[in-house]
């Protein structure tokens, strides 16, 4: 099979057999590297405040409100682990295709920080490669955990001068592949057992709470996730009716589900909770808050509780301080025996899923043959019109979706 089209070009940037937009591509394609985004991180004292204004660029935080969130990677000396994490990640990747004796090259870019995007693609170019299949290390569907990064793709493109030079499709949003999903699902059975050992009397199906944890975003920016349809009129519609959450809440609450039904025979109560919140006080985001959320616990009757990070692919700046530092101590204050679970990481379930990922799009996988663990997937190849905007700034130019 080829892996041109005749179709009209609706996508910026991307190889012909994605081009018309379709939901999945089922055809082959040649792709010469992988290209893995990631948010980019800190590296030391000096770059902290750098790198709160790459993050907050656009948005008018004020130099104030950098300092205290600076307060955080100040106490792990400036250093967020994330581009430690990442260039392990890589490490993986590298040696899992490898092992299946796959040659494709592993770039590694950040939106926010060093290695930048543009300098991965720059690299590229120097390389000789044309076609790149990006993973971003980010599961869900929203703007700033898939939009955001496609928009930053074409950003790159423009930066270097390359647009016309390099195209750049993407996997698709992992949240219900089995290869993100099964270490949580592993994690969550291994945690039960640990609290049982450490509280031998603990009753687990009324005394014990599982809070999935995830990245809090603005309820404007979830209502928005997901492909959305605007109407003559100016409304605008979610296609798939997901309700005030949007996609990135739905698709948590398939995971959370499935993972539960899967870790644990027994019926333990859990329940999704959010972390992380930076925007103003009269802004409404996703709750509630997770510290919220274990003060009410010993009003239910619960001892112990299980925080499972579902939301992130590795223990990043969010999971060290929100969760390990913050939500530790306040179910400490409130009497409660607390253990936070691991995220994927390097996981080699993880590292094999996501090699998975590249070889549906590398070997034209047929969207029944996809591996989905909720009945939201398998997500979309190719980013539907009006996905996941951006509701303070609308839609900027972005790769790997239909326009806009």
């Amino acid at each position: 099979m080829s892996d041109t089209t005749s179709e009209p070009i609706l996508v910026r940037g991307a190889t012909p057999a994605a081009a018309s937009g379709p939901e999945h591509v089922e055809v082959p394609v040649a792709y010469d590297a992988i290209l893995l985004a990631g948010f980019g991180g800190p590296e030391g004292q000096d770059d902290v405040i750098p790198f709160l204004r790459n993050v907050t660029r656009g948005r008018g935080i004020p130099e104030e409100r950098l300092e205290e969130v600076a307060h955080h990677y100040r106490h792990f000396g400036g250093v967020s682990p994330i581009n430690a994490q990442n260039r392990a990640l890589k490490t993986a990747l590298e040696a899992e295709l490898a092992n299946r004796g796959i040659d494709l090259p592993v770039l590694w870019g950040n939106r926010n920080w060093a290695p930048y995007l543009s300098e991965a693609v720059a690299e590229a170019k120097e390389r000789g490669f044309t076609n790149l299949l990006a993973i971003a290390t980010s599961a869900y569907s929203s703007f700033s955990s898939c939009r955001q990064y496609r928009e930053d793709f074409a950003a790159a493109l423009d930066a270097t001068g390359l647009e016309g030079q390099l195209r750049i499709d993407k996997v698709r949003q992992f949240f219900d592949h089995p290869g993100f999903v099964m270490p949580f699902v592993k994690a969550v059975h291994d945690g039960l057992d640990e609290l049982r050992e450490r509280m031998p009397d603990l009753d687990v199906a009324t005394e014990v709470e599982v809070l999935f944890a995830t990245h809090s975003i603005p309820s404007s920016d979830a209502a928005r996730s997901g492909p959305h349809e605007r109407h003559e009129d100016g409304t605008v519609v979610d296609v798939h009716e997901f309700g005030a959450g949007g996609a990135y809440e739905a698709q948590h609450l398939a995971v959370a589900e499935v993972v539960m039904a899967a870790a644990t025979e027994e019926d333990v109560p859990w329940q999704l909770v959010y972390q992380s919140r930076s925007g103003p006080p009269t802004q409404p985001w996703l709750e509630p808050d997770i510290n919220d959320a274990i003060a009410e616990l010993p009003a239910r009757g619960r001892r112990a509780l299980l925080i499972v990070p579902l939301g992130f692919v590795s223990d990043h700046m969010e999971v060290m301080w929100d969760l390990d530092n913050e939500a530790l101590e306040t179910s400490q204050e409130h009497g409660l025996v607390a253990l936070r679970v691991a995220t994927p990481g390097t996981d080699p379930v993880y590292i094999s899923g996501l090699i998975d990922l590249v070889l549906e799009r590398v070997n034209g996988v047929p969207t029944e043959e996809r591996p989905a663990m909720t009945a939201l997937g398998p997500w979309y190849d190719v980013c539907r019109p009006g996905c996941c905007e951006n509701v303070r700034a609308g839609f900027k130019p972005a790769l790997a979706g239909v326009t806009p």
